[in-house]
């Protein structure tokens, strides 16, 4: 490598050895610092989100607090068997089972449902009209992307 080196002339040889120079520098960059800095820009978004979604859970803790202290505003008792037939028809999920419990409860039972199905159910159920859930039981089921699901739901508070 040395002979290989000493056949150029004093000009060639500073050129190689600015470029070597370069190179290495170009190296050290893309192996070093820019996965450094695409993983620290990552986590920065991550905490944005994280941040994001703590101010949400505070202001619904704030939200259940006041309506605690406040009585809990309506206080009526809706039909729970009427809203899980409702919205389980709107979200084209089948009810396998539906047993009323003695604590006015209910508890609704799914076979082979699909799961994004399933989860946008329990987003409106709990969001949209306002009832618990209570317990959630999710296992496989035999098929991708479906599982067998036990919900026990319950009036709001």
């Amino acid at each position: 490598m040395r002979q290989w080196f000493e056949r150029f002339n004093a000009r060639e040889q500073l050129s190689l050895l600015a470029l070597a120079v370069a190179l290495a520098l170009y190296a050290l960059y893309m192996l070093l610092w820019s996965p450094l800095e695409n993983r620290r820009a990552e986590m920065q978004t991550r905490n944005q989100a994280v941040t994001v979604s703590l101010q949400r859970v505070d202001a619904m803790v704030s939200e259940i607090l006041a309506l605690r202290e406040s009585g809990g505003g309506a206080t009526t008792r809706r039909n729970l068997a009427s809203v899980v037939n409702r919205t389980t028809g709107a979200a084209g999920l089948a009810v396998s089972r539906l047993q009323p419990n003695s604590r006015g409860e209910i508890q609704v039972r799914f076979e082979g449902a699909e799961f994004g199905a399933l989860m946008a159910w329990l987003h409106e159920v709990e969001y949209g009209q306002a009832l618990l859930v209570r317990e959630v039981s999710i296992t496989q089921s035999g098929r991708a992307g479906r599982v067998n699901a036990t919900v026990r739901l319950g009036q709001g508070e």
